[in-house]
C-alpha cells in the first residue's frame, strides 16, 4: 500500500501541469481501497470520462482480466455510465522496458553481473494458456525486449515461473527446479527479476 500510494502521487506531480483537469484514484482489486470506492469517488468528482489502468504490465485472464470483470460488476449499479478506457497491457510499452532495464543496469553498477539472469513471472495454470490466454507469451516478450536491450545472448538469461500449487501443471519451467538445476551444473551467481510486479508487496517478496 505504502508503494502503491507513492506511484498513485508520482502519477499525479507528472500530470499536474500538463493535465490539470486530470484526477486519479487507486481501487485494489482484493483490499481496500476498492475498486468501488475508487469509482465511487470519481463519481463523486463528476468524471465522464474513466481511464482503467490494472498495473499488471503483462494481460492475464485472472489479473487484468479479472480487474476488468470487477469494474464492469460496479458499473451494473449506475443509472448513468461515463466514457470508459481500459488499459489491457503494456508490456512492450518503450518506457516500460526503459525502466526495467535501467533497474537492473543500477543494480549491476554496484554489482557484478551474474551468470544468469532469471525472469521469474507469477504463474498460472497452464490450461490458461491451452485456452487462449496470451500471458505466458507476453512474458516472454517482455523478457526478450530487456535482453535485447541489455545485450544478453539466450545463455544469459532465463524465462521461469513460481507461485504454483495444487496438482495441476501450471506454466513451466518452474522457478525452484531451474534454480536447483543451476546450482548442479555449477552456475553460481544468479540474479531473480521480476517484471510483473509493478508494486512490491510482503507475499511476493517473500516468495
Amino acid at each position: 500500500m505504502v508503494n502503491a500510494r507513492k506511484q498513485l502521487q508520482l502519477t499525479e506531480k507528472r500530470f499536474k501541469d500538463s493535465h490539470p483537469h486530470l484526477v486519479f484514484d487507486l481501487g485494489m482489486r482484493y483490499g481496500n481501497p476498492s475498486i468501488k470506492n475508487a469509482l465511487n469517488n470519481l463519481r463523486k468528482q463528476n468524471c465522464d470520462k474513466i481511464i482503467i489502468f490494472p498495473l499488471y504490465p503483462q494481460y492475464c485472464a485472472a489479473t487484468t482480466g479479472s480487474t476488468f470483470d470487477a469494474v464492469a460488476k460496479e458499473f451494473l449499479n449506475w443509472r448513468w455510465v461515463p466514457s470508459l478506457r481500459f488499459i489491457s497491457n503494456y508490456h512492450t510499452n518503450d518506457q516500460y522496458i526503459n525502466a526495467l532495464c535501467n533497474s537492473i543496469k543500477e543494480y549491476w553498477e554496484k554489482n557484478s553481473k551474474p551468470k544468469k539472469l532469471i525472469f521469474s513471472y507469477h504463474g498460472v495454470p497452464k490450461k490458461y494458456l491451452d485456452k487462449g490466454d496470451p500471458y505466458h507469451c507476453y512474458c516472454h516478450k517482455t523478457a526478450r525486449l530487456v535482453a535485447n536491450e541489455l545485450n544478453l545472448n539466450e545463455d544469459e538469461y532465463i524465462v521461469t515461473f513460481q507461485s504454483r500449487f495444487g496438482t495441476q501443471v501450471w506454466l513451466q519451467p518452474y522457478t525452484d527446479e531451474i534454480l536447483t538445476g543451476l546450482a548442479k551444473d555449477g552456475i553460481d551467481s544468479v540474479d531473480i527479476f521480476c517484471p510483473g510486479f509493478l508494486c512490491d508487496c510482503l507475499e511476493t517478496l517473500e516468495e
